[in-house]
């Protein structure tokens, strides 16, 4: 499941919604990630656009490969602003064995920061500024040859 929101996440219906969803689906862990924008550098917060169809041909793949550990992800992002000490990414994985959401998870996070289609940009004063010095260029993205 994947879901996009305007604004910050509200975490804690997040999270309880996701266990309602799969608590009875014998799954011995539900793993879940939140990631919270700092205060650093002088910014007011985090502003995200994304590109949805690529989004989601990225999660889908994921979530192939997740079945085939008998295992299910879930993932939130905010689309637009998110303030200082709000969430802007939560992400959660679902199997029958601990072993496989820790690795699933660890795994997860850090392609998402590498692949997933979704550009960051500062916010100062009212204004978005591009976040280059800490993106990732996607895998073969740029012109074609």
């Amino acid at each position: 499941m994947l879901e996009l929101h305007d604004k910050g996440l509200d975490v804690k219906e997040i999270q309880n919604r996701w266990y309602e969803g799969v608590k009875q689906s014998n799954y011995g862990a539900v793993m879940t990630f939140t990631g919270v924008v700092r205060d650093e550098d002088g910014i007011d917060g985090l502003s995200f656009d994304i590109y949805e169809p690529i989004l989601n041909k990225w999660f889908d793949a994921w979530q192939k490969k997740a079945k085939g550990k008998n295992a299910y992800l879930l993932m939130a992002h905010s689309k637009g602003d998110v303030l200082n000490h709000e969430s802007s990414y939560m992400c959660g994985v679902c199997s029958p064995k601990r072993r496989v959401a820790l690795e699933m998870i660890d795994e997860f996070v850090e392609d998402f920061k590498a692949s997933a289609p979704i550009w960051k940009y500062d916010i100062r004063d009212g204004k978005r500024i591009f976040a280059k010095d800490r993106s990732t260029k996607l895998p073969n993205s740029g012109l074609l040859s």
